[in-house]
C-alpha cells in the first residue's frame, strides 16, 4: 500500500456487506411473521451503525460525485448539511441511551443499542464531513 490513508479507504469498502446484512436483519422478520421484529431491528441497526462507521474511513480529500463535490465547496451547505448530520447524530444517541435506560417500553428498549450505534456511525459522518469540507474549502480558493 502507498500509504495508511489508502489502506484505510480500501477497508471502508466492507460497508457494503455490512449494509447487506443489515439488509437481510430488516426483511427477516417478514419472512419470520414478524416474530422476533424489534430484536432483528435492533440488530440491522447494528449492522448499519457499523457500516456508517466504516464509510468514515473513507479518503476525505476526494468527493464521491459532483452533487457532493458542490455541497462541501460552499461554505453555506456544507454548514447546512454539517448541522443536519449533527442533528442527527444528537437525536439518535439521545433517543438511544433514553430508549436503553429511561423507558420501561420494551420495544425502543430492545432496539436502543441499535439507535445507539448508528447515532455513533453518525457521529464519524460528522467528523469526516467536517475534514471534507475544509479540505475542498481550501482546495476551491
Amino acid at each position: 500500500m502507498k500509504s495508511a490513508r489508502e489502506f484505510f479507504h480500501k477497508i471502508s469498502y466492507l460497508q457494503y456487506p455490512l449494509m447487506l446484512v443489515g439488509l437481510y436483519w430488516m426483511a427477516r422478520p417478514l419472512i419470520n411473521n414478524l416474530n422476533n421484529l424489534w430484536a432483528d431491528y435492533n440488530m440491522a441497526l447494528i449492522f448499519y451503525g457499523l457500516a456508517i462507521s466504516l464509510s468514515t474511513l473513507q479518503d476525505t480529500t476526494k468527493s464521491q460525485n459532483k452533487l457532493s463535490l458542490k455541497i462541501w465547496q460552499s461554505p453555506r451547505y456544507a454548514r447546512i448539511f454539517l448541522t443536519y448530520i449533527a442533528l442527527l447524530a444528537l437525536v439518535m444517541s439521545g433517543l438511544g441511551i433514553f430508549g436503553a435506560m429511561a423507558t420501561q417500553y420494551s420495544a425502543l428498549n430492545e432496539i436502543s443499542f441499535g439507535i445507539i450505534s448508528l447515532g455513533i456511525g453518525f457521529v464519524g459522518v460528522l467528523k469526516s464531513g467536517i475534514e471534507m469540507a475544509e479540505h475542498h474549502q481550501k482546495t476551491n480558493k
